[in-house]
């Protein structure tokens, strides 16, 4: 690992960009992560990187489909509007099995909305944005630290699966600054062979041809069919989340991002206040930790479930429980961030209503 620097997380994860052998950027200004670009601009250039600032978000996204499909380590950023225009290039980018890295730092919407951080874009993100049964291998950093390792992370996982990997972050984590050590990298060690990629026919094989366009039926239907069991390997392979003091926990909370680490300092409360509550951080959003929270919903009164938007991972919470345990929800919407008091709050009054009448004079 490399001296720690002091870094916003937008520019941590831009830096990290340029460090995993990023070849080529194209993006379009929005604000909360507008710094992405600017970065990159100057640093992303001046070493080497292709960097264009297109004329929309449609435009940059279909620029990041022509230069994976000829091989690149390309990615692209924006924040959720912004994302919302990207979504056709990314369903066809899916379709064509081109990896590539999108970063999407979640403002508050719907609509324009406001600049403020928000978990509104999770349905977006891994439910599959676009059109079709596709879906996005999807990370959730919770720290600038993680803003800048998930992006060689994010690239890796991509030539792995020929497949779009997507970081979703927030506003807050975006604009935040820590402390951040950059992990030791050679490109040329992790940048996989490309053999499919349209480099050029050479007179020893046929040509490459790229495409999310077939007219066959049967074709198409052989190509989802393949797609899925991409994604049921990714599920069996790439599943990752985090578990704080889960193995004596009577109450459990779920979250992602930065409204994990808010639960994180819910949870120590609520130890120092005698109520045994642990934390499940999901890293993952697709695949989705669903063992993890099925293991923990048989042993726990119940779940809480800390997001920043209206509710929208607890239903894959609720899934994975399958009615064993109580799934409470609590959320805030429009770029307002939860405190850990508000949400201890709920928490304890999750105890409350969990504990029978007439054990409550004990």
């Amino acid at each position: 690992m490399s001296e720690s620097k002091l870094m916003k997380g937008n520019e941590a994860l831009a830096e990290a960009a340029i460090r995993a052998g990023c070849n080529a950027y194209f993006g379009y200004p929005i604000t909360p992560q507008s710094e992405i670009l600017e970065y990159l601009a100057g640093e992303g250039r001046s070493r080497g990187m292709i960097v264009l600032q297109a004329e929309s978000e449609v435009a940059s996204i279909n620029m990041v489909y022509g230069a994976a499909g000829a091989g690149a380590r390309v990615m692209t950023s924006s924040s959720s509007p912004g994302i919302s225009l990207m979504q056709e290039g990314i369903s066809y980018i899916a379709c064509a099995e081109l990896p590539c890295l999108v970063v999407n730092v979640n403002r508050g919407g719907p609509g324009l909305g406001t600049i403020q951080p928000s978990q509104g874009d999770y349905f977006q993100a891994v439910k599959g944005g676009g059109h079709g049964d596709y879906r996005l291998l999807v990370l959730a950093p919770a720290s600038v630290q993680e803003m800048a390792d998930f992006v060689f992370d994010a690239f890796d996982l991509a030539d792995k699966y020929r497949t779009p990997v997507m970081i979703l972050a927030d506003g807050a984590l975006g604009q935040m600054m820590e402390k951040v050590a950059f992990r030791d990298y050679v490109p040329a060690e992790h940048i996989l062979p490309k053999p499919w990629a349209t480099t050029g026919k050479p007179k020893s094989r046929e040509r490459n041809i790229i495409t999310s366009l077939h007219i066959e039926p049967e074709k198409m239907e052989q190509i989802n069919l393949r797609l899925q069991e991409k994604y049921r390997l990714m599920a069996a392979r790439e599943t990752r989340c985090e578990h704080f003091l889960t193995d004596d926990a009577e109450y459990l909370l779920v979250a992602y991002g930065l409204a994990a680490r808010i639960a994180q300092g819910a949870v120590e409360m609520a130890r120092a206040r005698g109520i045994k509550a642990g934390l499940l951080r999901p890293v993952t959003l697709f695949p989705w930790p669903t063992d993890a929270v099925r293991a923990l919903a048989g042993s726990v009164k119940g779940v809480l479930v800390v997001e920043m938007n209206a509710g929208q991972m607890v239903e894959d919470v609720r899934l994975a429980v399958e009615g064993r345990t109580p799934v409470r929800f609590h959320g805030r919407m429009g770029g307002i961030i939860p405190s850990p008091d508000e949400v201890l709050a709920a928490l304890e009054t999750m105890v409350h209503d969990a504990v029978p009448q007439h054990e409550e004079a004990y």
